[in-house]
């Protein structure tokens, strides 16, 4: 059981691993399976279970005395399409915490940058730390 909701655990492929992110898209779990990986974790990606649905409602069941009303034959609604496919990623070191990695300055890009907050929410396409954020222009 996490201690608060930054540092969550769960069981993937059999393996206890620190939840990285939940219903990643793939591009996004590609993304970080690279730079986890390039930073020595042994990353662990499995597709997010779908969400399970509620039961149908059952109709009221007919009561004596009413008059039977038959439904003309209705064509059923389509099927709602399928949900997207997402992605859970994982590390196998249960220490990992994303906020402390990010933060702490502990993770570094392929360039050897370190990762910043934009980097890694895929705002930039290069970890640039050397101007600080208050001199960068928006």
């Amino acid at each position: 059981m996490a201690i608060n909701k930054n540092h969550e655990f769960e069981e993937l492929d059999g393996v206890k691993c620190a939840i990285v992110e939940k219903n990643a898209s793939q591009e996004r779990a590609d993304f970080l399976k690279e730079l986890l990986t390039l930073n020595n974790y042994t990353v662990i990606v499995t597709g997010t279970p779908p969400p399970k649905a509620a039961p149908a409602p059952r109709p009221p069941a007919p009561v004596e005395g009413d008059p039977v009303v038959v439904a003309a034959a209705q064509p059923l609604p389509p099927p709602p399409p399928p949900p997207p496919s997402t992605f859970t990623v994982g590390v196998t070191d249960v220490r990992f915490n994303a906020t402390n990695a990010i933060f702490g300055r502990m993770l570094k890009d392929k360039d050897g940058n370190i990762v910043t907050l934009n980097y890694w929410q895929q705002k930039e396409e290069v970890s640039n730390d050397e101007v600080p954020y208050y001199e960068r222009g928006k």
